[in-house]
């Protein structure tokens, strides 16, 4: 897939990239940056627009973090919850074959007398 060029208008900068995602992706992607970068700046008077941007390259990162670290968690517990129920689906053929097992003796014990 050819990459699209797609300008990006951040703080009052304007930045060109490429990239293979959408334009509309990009766009939104950048439209939240420059929204969260101008409420930072409008919060803190005396950040600069570097400085605007390591911080909320630092929120981004933490929210990245913990999103994959939960995401991660959930992983596990679902893995937990397959391996239990595969256990509990042999448990409950055992169960049955040994029924069907109780049946058979139950029957041929019944021919008996």
């Amino acid at each position: 897939m050819p990459a699209n060029k797609i300008k990006l208008e951040i703080c009052g900068s304007s930045y060109v990239i490429a990239t293979t995602d959408t334009e509309e992706y990009v766009l939104s992607l950048a439209e939240k940056l420059d929204a969260d970068m101008s409420q930072m700046m409008v919060n803190n008077p005396t950040a600069s627009v570097a400085t605007a941007a390591v911080i909320t390259a630092l929120g981004y990162l933490d929210e990245l973090k913990k999103s994959t670290s939960g995401a991660d968690n959930m992983r596990a517990q679902i893995k937990d919850y397959l391996e239990d129920a595969a256990k509990a689906k042999l448990a409950a053929e055992e169960a049955r074959r040994e029924g069907e097992r109780l049946r058979r003796e139950l029957g041929y014990l019944k021919e008996q007398k």
